[in-house]
């Protein structure tokens, strides 16, 4: 059934079955394995070496022209056909509406979550994987720190945005965890984490996020998807 895909030549899959995940644990890998994890769909995660230019293969790129992770083949699609898949965003929706999970099911709801998907597509995802390369990455070596200084604020701007928003809330559409919180969080991980840019960030201040930080990234499905696909030793 997968033999269609020309990416199962380089990823063989052990049991042709099971949704094919090909990623990276970064926070666009994880929101696709946390969302796997949670709907409890069967899965066999693939590991894209950056260090390897797994992206750049042919065999990826099969799949996903715009060579980035994370794509996913489910074999058994809309009307049972197999389907291939990119973007962060398509996956959460797709999975979310396969299985009826972490989506209002009333439609007005389920728009005001998909706004917020969209807001972490458009706006979180871009403007704190900037602030992260003009930090940490490629960037912060250019003596001109407008771009650092650009995307920092913004990302504050981002952050102050999400802690206005939850505030009397658990989650951001209240009580219910979504797609929308999946999206999201793992971006705010990445700040605190490999970005080092917590105290930068004053995120300490921010006591809505990080409360709801807490709930969203200490689930057990988020905890199993930080780490998938394994990252090489």
């Amino acid at each position: 059934m997968l033999d269609a895909f020309e990416i199962t030549r380089r990823w063989p899959a052990k049991d042709p079955s099971a949704i094919q995940l090909y990623s990276y644990a970064t926070p666009n890998g994880i929101k696709a394995s946390a969302m796997l994890e949670e709907c409890g769909l069967p899965y066999e995660a693939h590991l894209v070496s950056f260090a390897e230019n797994d992206q750049f293969t042919p065999e990826f790129l099969s799949l996903n022209p715009n060579n980035k992770i994370p794509a996913i083949i489910d074999p058994d699609g809309p009307g049972g056909k197999p389907l291939g898949l990119w973007e962060s965003g398509a996956i959460l929706l797709y999975l979310a509406e396969k299985t009826g999970k972490l989506l209002p099911t009333d439609p007005a709801r389920r728009y005001e979550a998909i706004q917020w998907l969209m807001w972490q597509m458009g706006g979180v995802g871009p403007m704190f994987g900037q602030f992260g390369h003009f930090h940490t990455g490629a960037g912060k070596d250019l003596e001109e720190k407008y771009p650092w200084r650009r995307y920092k604020e913004e990302t504050e701007r981002l952050l102050d945005v999400l802690d206005e928003r939850l505030d009397g809330r658990s989650f951001i559409m209240g009580e219910d965890y979504t797609i929308a919180d999946l999206a999201v969080w793992p971006w705010v991980r990445v700040l605190s984490g490999h970005y080092d840019a917590f105290d930068l960030l004053d995120m300490g201040d921010l006591d809505n996020v990080n409360r709801w930080f807490e709930a969203c990234s200490t689930r057990p499905a988020s905890l199993k998807a930080v780490n998938i696909p394994p990252r090489p030793a």
